[in-house]
């Protein structure tokens, strides 16, 4: 595995400055960029391995932490390991916050992270990729929607409340997206259920744009998270897998 790089970075943004994570591969070489949107739980160690992971492969990898407008990741204070004993204090405390972060909000600050991505010496020339978990995977779908001419992949998993019947239900940026996306879906997920899941393949079919769909059997909401008693190691590497195939077709050309 290449080394990396990684390190604390401030993004500006019409309403302040975001935090982020970016790592890349040691060196002077230039890599495809990659956004890798957050669960609800945020910038950590954990997450930022997942990063470290991808950066591996040869990606400069940005995790923004889109709670910034409350403050510096972690913005709730996390305990070591999260599980079903803490895991509802701790969704008291970060829903307001998942709900402050409109899909305008996001959309606006997608712009500033993909912007700041372009200017920098490690990223390449070409299409950035996105990969979202849990509420992350309706952040890449918005920021597929709002900005196709820069995002050529999606991937999404274990993704929650993609096809809604909501006026801004995020699956209906398929009608503007032109990457191709894949989506890894938890078994027995109550956030992402069987309609919600045709619902959302039957937009991005109408829409023509390239996908896959895949129910991960027996893998719980979360299951790429180490930090969290959803984890699910079998998964986790079926995910990088699906994840690192989208990437290699579709940012290397």
């Amino acid at each position: 595995m290449t080394a990396v790089h990684g390190s604390t970075v401030e993004i500006p943004t019409q309403d302040g400055t975001a935090d982020a994570y970016f790592v890349h591969p040691e060196g002077d070489g230039r890599h495809p960029a990659v956004v890798l949107y957050q669960d609800a739980f945020g910038p950590r160690p954990a997450l930022n391995a997942m990063a470290d992971r991808l950066a591996a492969e040869g990606y400069a990898v940005l995790v923004p932490n889109v709670f910034y407008r409350e403050g510096r990741a972690p913005v709730v204070q996390l305990p070591a390991f999260i599980d079903h004993e803490n895991r509802g204090e701790l969704f008291g405390q970060l829903m307001p916050l998942m709900q402050g972060l409109t899909p305008d909000l996001l959309v606006a600050d997608a712009h500033a992270y993909l912007g700041w991505l372009a200017d920098r010496p490690e990223v390449a020339e070409g299409p950035v990729g996105i990969t979202g978990y849990c509420m992350g995977a309706r952040l890449a779908l918005y920021t597929a929607g709002a900005y196709p001419d820069r995002v050529a992949a999606v991937g999404g998993f274990h993704g929650g409340r993609l096809a809604t019947d909501q006026p801004d239900s995020p699956h209906l940026a398929a009608a503007t997206m032109t990457a191709e996306a894949y989506f890894g879906h938890a078994d027995q997920d109550q956030s992402m259920p069987p309609e919600q899941q045709e619902r959302l393949d039957k937009a991005l079919t109408e829409a023509g744009v390239a996908h896959r769909s895949e129910v991960y059997q027996g893998a719980g909401h979360g299951y790429t998270q180490s930090d969290t008693s959803e984890f699910d190691a079998e998964a986790t590497e079926r995910h990088w897998a699906a994840l690192l195939d989208l990437f290699g077709r579709t940012l290397r050309g």
